[in-house]
């Protein structure tokens, strides 16, 4: 018996023809993807470094204090204050009366020295007389030496109990003055502890005193940065409601901190007098001493990206790709921050755009001032399951048609 075989044509079903399709297109798709060019990541403007004189500052933070606080007393004992005439804040003149004692018990006083001194020179007018006639009758003999001698005694004796009153009755008249207080310069009342009524002894604080108003910034400085700094150098003073003062160097202390390693420098500042000064006595405030101004290399603010807590720059390079370089950066003015190093004075750098870039992006650059996008965000990618912008027309319609099946 014989066998015969049949050859039948294949029949593609519908799945298979899909299949066919879309692998044809994605060799089509991968094959144009290796002859097209890279497409830019942005589109941005460069600049290169510019030499710019920049100031050269110091800082620096410290206390505010008075310049000198005097300390008001009472040089009055056991008096009982009747009057306060001022408070905390208010300005004052030299000699303007503060606070007044009791009076009564020291005009007695005064008064009773007074006679005192009145019958000391009583006493002393007669023995003056006495001493006169005896010196008279010294020569006739109606009078011994020895009695002569008394009178002599007794004058001298009178002339000094009336100097001693009358030092007494200046004493009770410095006790009648010292029950007014008053201010012993023209400043501003920094603390106030005397009370109506209270009975207080010679030597009690009563006020406390800013002499002019005048306040001294106490800065605190480095033993490296202190020769930098000279008498009469400029600085500025920053409040606590952001506003600036300006002061100037008045001395520099002599000696260094054993423990921090840093000495004050004293730093005038203009008289507070009023109660709306932006500084005040016992602030901590910082500032800024100016050295000069030197020049330096800087670059816009808008070209530089902070990652991870450094700086960096893009460097345009010939093939439009971009290199990221690591700066380190100093003072600023304005938009342009100083660059310490890392970077050449003729690098051409990316300005706008630099906060999108990474190492190695390919960019296309525009001149600054173009009307050109500052950044451009690459292409879109294809929906998946559309069909690639350069497929054949005939290969999307056999991939319709065969989905279609």
């Amino acid at each position: 018996m014989r066998f015969t075989t049949t050859r039948l044509p294949l029949r593609a079903g519908p799945a298979a023809l899909i299949v066919l399709a879309l692998a044809g297109c994605g060799r089509d798709a991968a094959n144009k993807g290796k002859d097209a060019p890279a497409t830019p990541a942005l589109t941005v403007s460069t600049a290169r470094p510019s030499t710019a004189e920049l100031p050269l500052r110091l800082g620096a933070n410290g206390n505010v204090a008075a310049w000198q606080e005097a300390v008001i007393g009472s040089e009055s004992n056991g008096l009982r204050l009747t009057e306060v005439r001022v408070n905390v804040g208010d300005v004052v003149k030299k000699g303007e009366v503060l606070a007044v004692f009791s009076a009564d018990t020291v005009n007695a006083d005064v008064a009773q020295a007074r006679a005192a001194l009145q019958e000391a020179q009583a006493n002393a007018e007669e023995a003056a007389a006495n001493a006169r006639r005896g010196e008279a009758l010294r020569s006739s003999g109606a009078m011994s030496e020895q009695q002569v001698a008394q009178y002599l005694t007794a004058a001298n004796t009178a002339t000094a109990r009336v100097a001693a009153a009358r030092a007494t009755l200046t004493q009770q008249q410095l006790r009648l003055k010292y029950t007014t207080v008053v201010a012993p310069d023209s400043g501003v009342i920094s603390a106030r502890n005397a009370t109506v009524g209270a009975v207080v002894g010679a030597g009690t604080e009563l006020f406390r005193l800013i002499r002019q108003g005048r306040l001294e910034w106490r800065a605190e400085v480095t033993a490296a940065d202190i020769d930098r700094i000279k008498p009469g150098t400029r600085a500025v003073v920053k409040a606590a409601n952001g506003s600036e003062v300006t002061g100037k160097v008045r001395m520099i202390a002599p000696t260094v901190d054993a423990q921090t390693r840093t000495a004050l420098v004293y730093v005038d500042l203009p008289p507070a007098m009023s109660s709306t000064a932006p500084l005040k006595a016992g602030m901590f405030a910082g500032g800024e001493f100016e050295m000069g101004a030197s020049n330096a290399l800087t670059v816009p603010q808008q070209a530089i990206a902070v990652r991870d807590g450094f700086n960096y720059v893009f460097r345009l390079n010939a093939d439009s790709r971009v290199s990221q370089q690591k700066i380190t950066t100093g003072r600023r003015l304005g938009e342009r921050i100083e660059v310490l190093g890392g970077l050449a004075p003729d690098a051409q750098i990316v300005v706008s755009g630099a906060g999108f870039l990474n190492d190695g992006d390919l960019v296309r650059n525009v001149q600054r001032g173009a009307q050109a996008p500052a950044g451009q965000p690459a292409p879109a990618a294809p929906t998946p399951g559309a069909a690639p912008a350069n497929m054949p027309a005939n290969a999307q319609a056999g991939t319709s048609s065969a989905t279609a099946r």
